[in-house]
């Protein structure tokens, strides 16, 4: 059951609990004790000391909006962000019910006719906007993951295809976000069809950006993945005969799920990152958004929301990525260290 559970943990990124859990269950306690102070208390001061030169430097520093914010401030106005949100969610809710006693009014007066409700207009909260954002990165990821996956298959398997493509691949790979949006954000105006959206043109031309530029380490991990599988496991496929889709299905994809995983999780790192930038550009509700927004208020709170938002994109970014580690571990015969 012990080992299960240390398994369990490994597995899904929490291995660091490893050796409290071991000193629990009374296993080498002098041998666990120095594992615990070097996996939890030292990144645990670590973050304290951090906060320390923080909250004594930060008076220091005059900016022509006060001084900069220390960690209770910031802490202080997470808070603050956290109550608006209840508060907005309160309006939203009162409002969905003040539509349902008018729809049920207008349906009882004219049975004939149609009810148009009318939609919330309050702005998005803090956490409406991490949503926001979280969706727009996780469309740009799926949309980057299903291009470049079989793009770096093919180029693995053919190096024909690797060398006609690979020029393509050096030439886009860094090219920055900030000349990508106005490209994508003119061609999904031109095709965009106002009288029948599925998705808002911000969302499009936000996750486009996303997928162009983090879809390059899915690409170049996958094809070193494919052209690294094992020799012979592919000769014994070919005397077995087996097609092109079973070799991939069977042989290919099981032995480069590593380097898949590896490129899928610096894509989502990548395209995380790029999301704030095309926010802010396209001014699409979300967590770069916000932040604009903050700097162009200028309020005495400018740089404390900032920081929130700042700190909030660190801790989701590690998520995200544990997450990704969490999957290759689930589904890879291999593991990588984290």
């Amino acid at each position: 059951m012990l080992n299960r559970i240390i398994h369990t943990l490994e597995k899904i990124g929490f291995g660091w609990l490893t050796p409290v859990i071991r000193l629990c269950a009374g296993q080498a306690p002098k041998e666990q004790l120095p594992l615990i102070a070097k996996g939890i208390l030292v990144p645990i001061l670590s973050v304290v000391l951090f906060c320390l030169v923080w909250a004594a430097a930060a008076p220091k520093v005059q900016t022509n909006i006060g001084t900069v914010p220390g960690p209770g401030e910031v802490f202080s106005q997470a808070g603050q962000l956290w109550e608006d949100h209840k508060e907005h969610r309160e309006r939203r809710a009162q409002h969905a019910e003040r539509q349902a006693e008018l729809q049920v009014r207008f349906e009882e007066r004219f049975p004939d006719r149609e009810w148009t409700p009318r939609p919330f207009t309050g702005s998005p909260s803090y956490m409406d906007q991490i949503v926001v954002s979280l969706k727009t990165v996780f469309a740009g990821f799926l949309i980057a993951s299903f291009v470049a996956i079989p793009i770096g298959i093919l180029c693995g398997m053919s190096s024909t295809v690797y060398a006609g493509l690979n020029p393509i691949i050096q030439i886009l790979k860094p090219v920055s976000p900030l000349a990508w949006l106005p490209i994508v954000m003119i061609l999904v105006a031109a095709l965009y069809n106002p009288a029948n959206p599925m998705f808002e043109r911000a969302f499009l031309s936000s996750a486009i950006v996303v997928a162009l530029c983090s879809l390059w380490p899915t690409l170049i991990n996958t094809a070193i993945g494919v052209s690294s599988v094992d020799k012979d496991h592919l000769n014994v496929a070919k005397v077995l005969k087996l097609g092109p889709a079973t070799r991939i299905w069977k042989i290919i994809l099981p032995s480069s799920l590593p380097y898949i995983f590896t490129g899928l999780r610096l894509s989502l790192g990548v395209g995380w990152m790029v999301l704030i930038a095309a926010e802010m550009l396209a001014q699409n509700p979300g967590l770069g958004k916000f932040i604009w927004d903050m700097y162009q208020s200028s309020s005495s709170s400018t740089l404390a929301y900032i920081m929130v938002a700042v700190i909030t994109i660190g801790i989701i970014g590690f998520a995200l990525d544990r997450l990704m580690l969490t999957l290759q571990n689930l589904v890879s015969f291999e593991e990588k260290p984290g």
